[in-house]
Order: C-alpha cells, then sequence, then structure tokens
C-alpha cells in the first residue's frame, strides 16, 4: 500500500461523503446509510407485522443457526483469541498505533473505563447473577447441585465472558486503529481489507461489509438495550412496584434514549467518557458492597479456584460442542454469546479504535485482552459465588427466581444483603448509565461506518441511529422478547463471522506491507 495509493483511496471516500454533504446536508455515505437503515426497518415492520407468531419465528431462526454453524461461530472465536495472543509475542508488538510519536489521547485509567463500560457493562450486570445459578442447576458435565456444579458453572460463566469476545473486540479494534491511524486510511470497517481487496473496496464489497457492519453493530447494541431495560424494569418492580410491562419498558427506553440525547450533544470526552468513569465508581461501590457483607472468604477463595481452574480447563471449554451428546445447551449459551459478541465487535472495536490511539500494539492487545477480563472475572466472582454461597449454604430460592424470571434475579439475590432497597437502587442506576453509554458510543460507531469513516460525524446523525436502536429493541421486546433478542444477536453475528475471519489474513498483510514500507518504528 503505496503512500500515494492511500491518498488516492482518501480522496475517493472524501469525494463520496462530500458529494453527500452537498446533496443531503449530512456527512453520509449514501449506500451504507440507506442499505444498512433499510434493512433494519425491514426487520422493524417483519417482527410489527407478524405480531404473536413473531417469536415462534425467531425461536426457530436461532435453532437453525445454533444447530447448523454453532461448530463455525466456536471455530472462529478461539483462532481469532489465538491470533491476538500470537501478535502480541511479535516483534509487530512495537510498532506505535499512529507512528512512533503519536502520544495517547486518553489517561491509562480513562482508556480501561471506556473500554470496560462499551464492551458488556449492561451484560455483567444482566447475567452476574443468573448464569452461574443457572449452570449450577444444569450443565452437560456435572449433576446439578454439587461442588463440582459450583466450579463448572463458574468456569462456563468465564469462558462465555472472558478472553473470548474480548479476543474478538481487540482484533477488530486494531484492525481499526492500524489502518486509520497509522496508514492514513478512513475509519471504516472496509478499509481493513485493502491490502487483500485494493481499490475494490470502494466499490460493491466494500459496500456490502460496512452494511454488514452497520446492520451487525446495531442488533447487537439493540440487544444489550433490551436486555438492559428489561432489568431496569425489573427492579424498579421488585423494588419499588412498578410493573413490569411491555409498556414500561418502551417508556423507559424512551427516556433513557433522551439520556443518551444529551450524551450525544456533550460530546466524546465530556459525555461517554465522564459516564464511563462514572458507571466504574458506581460499579466499584456495588461490588464492594456485595464482597464486603456477603461471604468474603467464599468469594476471595473463589476467585482464586475460579481462575486456576479456567486456565486449567481451557482447551476443552473452549472447544466442547455438544457433538457426542447431541444436547441444546450449547445453543441457547455458547452459541448465542458468540454470536452476540461477534454482532456487537464492529462497534466495541470501532470505538476501542477511536478512544486507543499513540498505544502500542502490544500495549494494545495486552490492555484489551485481559485488564476487562479480570475485571470481569472479578464481578462474576464477587456476585456469582456469592449466588452459590446463598443457594448452598444459606436461604436459597435464587435458582427458582432465576429459572422463572432472569431479569429480576440481581434484585432478589440483593435481598439477602442489609440496605437491599439501596444496593437495588444502585444496581438501577449503574445499568441505566451503561444504557446511556452504550447508546451513545454505538450510534457514534455506526455513524462513523455509514458516513463513509468520518471519526467526527455530525451529532443530528448519532441522534438518529440512537433513536434507532432505541426502536429496534424495544420493537423485539414486544414481538418476541429475549428470544427475540438472541435471535436478532446471532442472526446477524453469523454473515460477520466471516468477515471477521477473513480480517486476520488481512491485518497481518497490513503490518508486513507497513514495516517494508517504514521499517520498524
Amino acid at each position: 500500500m503505496a503512500k500515494e495509493t492511500i491518498e488516492e483511496g482518501q480522496r475517493t471516500t472524501k469525494t463520496i461523503y462530500n458529494l453527500d454533504n452537498k446533496i443531503f446536508k449530512y456527512d453520509i455515505h449514501p449506500w451504507v446509510f440507506f442499505g444498512g437503515a433499510g434493512i433494519i426497518i425491514l426487520g422493524v415492520i417483519f417482527t410489527i407485522v407478524l405480531g404473536d407468531t413473531a417469536e415462534a419465528i425467531f425461536g426457530n431462526i436461532q435453532n437453525w443457526i445454533a444447530n447448523f454453524t454453532g461448530w463455525f461461530f466456536i471455530l472462529v472465536m478461539n483462532l481469532v483469541f489465538f491470533f491476538c495472543l500470537g501478535l502480541m509475542f511479535t516483534r509487530f508488538g512495537d510498532l506505535r498505533i499512529g507512528g512512533r510519536d503519536a502520544v495517547p489521547e486518553f489517561s491509562t485509567l480513562g482508556w480501561f473505563a471506556m473500554l470496560f463500560s462499551a464492551g458488556m457493562g449492561i451484560g455483567i450486570l444482566f447475567y452476574g447473577v443468573a448464569e452461574p445459578m443457572f449452570h449450577f442447576v444444569g450443565n452437560p458435565f456435572t449433576e446439578a447441585g454439587t461442588p463440582e456444579a459450583a466450579q463448572k458453572a463458574m468456569d462456563l460463566t468465564f469462558l462465555h465472558w472472558g478472553v473470548h469476545p474480548w479476543g474478538i473486540y481487540a482484533l477488530v479494534g486494531l484492525a481499526l486503529a492500524f489502518f486509520g491511524f497509522s496508514e492514513g486510511l478512513p475509519l471504516s470497517i472496509r478499509n481493513i481489507f485493502y491490502p487483500l481487496l485494493g481499490k475494490r473496496i470502494y466499490g460493491g464489497i466494500g459496500n456490502l461489509i460496512d452494511i454488514l457492519a452497520t446492520v451487525s453493530c446495531l442488533y447487537g447494541v439493540a440487544t444489550s438495550l433490551g436486555l438492559g431495560v428489561q432489568q431496569v424494569n425489573a427492579g424498579l418492580a421488585h423494588s419499588f412496584g412498578i410493573p413490569q410491562s411491555g409498556l414500561v419498558q418502551v417508556l423507559l427506553i424512551a427516556g433513557i434514549t433522551a439520556l443518551a440525547t444529551w450524551s450525544v450533544v456533550r460530546g466524546l470526552d465530556a459525555g461517554i467518557k465522564f459516564l464511563s468513569e462514572c458507571n466504574m465508581i458506581v460499579m466499584a461501590v456495588l461490588g464492594l458492597f456485595v464482597l464486603l457483607l456477603g461471604p468474603t472468604l467464599f468469594v476471595l477463595g473463589g476467585f482464586i479456584s475460579n481462575i486456576g481452574s479456567y486456565i486449567q480447563n481451557f482447551p476443552t471449554l473452549a472447544t466442547f460442542t455438544e457433538t457426542y451428546s447431541q444436547g441444546s445447551w450449547q445453543n441457547s449459551w455458547t452459541v448465542f454469546y458468540w454470536g452476540w459478541w461477534i454482532a456487537w465487535s464492529p462497534f466495541v472495536g470501532m470505538f476501542i479504535a477511536r478512544v486507543s490511539y499513540g498505544r502500542k500494539i502490544r500495549e494494545f492487545l495486552l490492555g484489551v485482552l485481559f485488564v476487562p477480563s479480570t475485571v470481569t472475572f472479578l464481578w462474576m466472582t464477587i456476585f456469582g459465588n456469592s449466588a452459590i454461597y446463598i443457594e448452598k449454604f444459606g436461604q436459597g430460592g435464587l435458582a427458582k427466581a432465576v429459572q422463572e424470571n432472569i431479569p429480576v434475579s440481581l434484585f432478589v439475590f440483593l435481598e439477602s444483603f442489609p440496605l437491599s432497597t439501596v444496593a437495588s437502587l444502585l444496581a438501577v442506576i449503574v445499568v441505566i448509565t451503561f444504557f446511556v453509554t452504550s447508546s451513545d458510543s454505538g450510534s457514534m460507531v455506526i455513524d462513523i461506518i455509514t458516513s463513509g469513516g468520518n471519526p467526527d460525524p455530525p451529532k443530528p446523525q448519532r441522534l438518529f441511529w440512537a433513536i434507532t436502536e432505541g426502536v429496534v429493541a424495544a420493537v423485539l421486546l414486544a414481538g418476541g422478547g429475549l428470544v427475540a433478542l438472541q435471535t436478532g444477536a446471532i442472526a446477524t453475528g453469523l454473515p460477520f463471522a466471516i468477515v471477521i475471519l477473513l480480517m486476520t489474513w488481512s491485518v497481518l498483510r497490513g503490518l508486513k506491507n507497513h514495516v517494508a514500507r517504514h521499517g520498524w518504528e
């Protein structure tokens, strides 16, 4: 990729969106913007028209994808993680994103906070109690309710929330950051494939890649927002008597999306960064509350045991496919998660790239792969091990609550602690702030993609995508609840998994080309 070629590519892209500026008064790439928005609107109409039959159809789609392509999701997740891990130990790790003299835009602490908030904040609150409990009373490896089941429950939770999803985020984030800041290409998914496709990225193939990224990103974000609003509603219902219903959830989505609008207006540094750091503080308070007032020694001992067991059993956990048992457990858990993380990856990857200028590739990979994973492991242990302790040695009842109503399980769990109403209110606040940061940063990422790679697209367009995310989440909840959210995630994640797989090849070739031109900066 010679310098003049890069400049030519830049001119092509700028010509596209400059023309759009003249015609539409906005910074958009027409094929990607209208193509992505059109597919999303058709999905919304499809769900509304189907009405009561939507949930059954979504369930059938989810089962088909899981049954026939689950192995592919597992293969992609493992290949990407080991690619990132291997890259860290090569000389490419010494390269600095943006060039030798590039300086990070944000402090390390602020960077970590934004990584974590954008990555999976809502999810760990939604599943922090529920998932370990589910696996404790039923998993393919052990007898329910035994000490072995308790350890396996945490192993499986760590698998789903550990280094595998962050490997996907790291790959997409590194690819976007490297080609954007080191190679001078616009921040767009299509530009990652310049080493493979050359100028063809500015044609139909490139448009298709960005459309897939747009749709995948939006449904990934909508899934998280849907889970978040379900939990907010459950918390308000459980603690304050507000009804748990579709109407309330739609109203909550509208209200929280309005807060996201405020964050959009405030901008990246004052909006997302501020709320992300607030998230980390409130989450730390909630986590310390549970740790110190709960079974502290059981949690601390469990954390060491969980880390060791996860590392020891990593190969088996990572490659398990239920081939010989012909069960369906994996379809509802691992395959859903892998599809969700892949669908989520254009959003998280773009956001990570946007805030990672000036970091060395090795620093970037270490930070993205292991720091958020470790924090997530600690959080899941605090809540998961405490829940197992309450179920096994305390008053019990959590397993039943989880099986009856996943969103309310966190608040039933908090009833076992003093000041439970205050703790529940803190949990609701954390979910809401995560909702706002996810909506704001998600709309920013989609807008970057649909504008042809402009890193600072106009705010009205971000408002459009923030509102669209809320609408999609509301429609999916109304049309099929959790099943519809899961189906939307894995259905959009499947085609993007192919893009992810090709991305590893393109990144490696791009790094080699960069070194051949510039040397080891």
